[in-house]
């Protein structure tokens, strides 16, 4: 059974940056595809964005596109979000995601596998 450990998140100063990470246990990294997703309360929990492992080929949202990025260590199982300039709209709750195919979708019902969920907190 796949299981997905999170990383702590934190609070960040607007404008800084933070690394999250995911690590993936019982399973094979490399046919999944990597996902970030990030909930804020009363609201749905919205795609950040993905990387397939396979291709190579990463997704991102608008609202996160060129500030987030997916590196990942294949050597540990692990995939990451990187976030820099941080802004305060980016407060939520972090969670990795992962699905046995290569193929990105935006979709969380298409997600297979889900970390806890990390607190991000961006102070002005």
């Amino acid at each position: 059974q796949v299981q997905l450990e999170e990383s702590r998140g934190g609070l960040v100063q607007a404008g800084g940056s933070l690394r999250l990470s995911c690590e993936v246990s019982g399973g094979s990294f490399s046919i999944l595809t990597a996902a970030w997703f990030r909930q804020v309360p009363g609201k749905e929990r919205e795609f950040v964005g993905a990387r397939s492992q396979f291709t190579g080929m990463t997704s991102y949202s608008d609202s996160v596109k060129g500030r987030f990025t997916i590196p990942t260590d294949n050597a540990k199982n692990t995939f990451f979000l990187q976030i820099n300039s941080l802004k305060p709209e980016d407060t939520a709750v972090y969670y990795c995601a992962a699905r046995r195919s290569f193929i990105i979708t935006f979709e969380k019902a298409d997600y297979d596998y889900w970390g806890q969920g990390t607190q991000v907190t961006v102070s002005s």
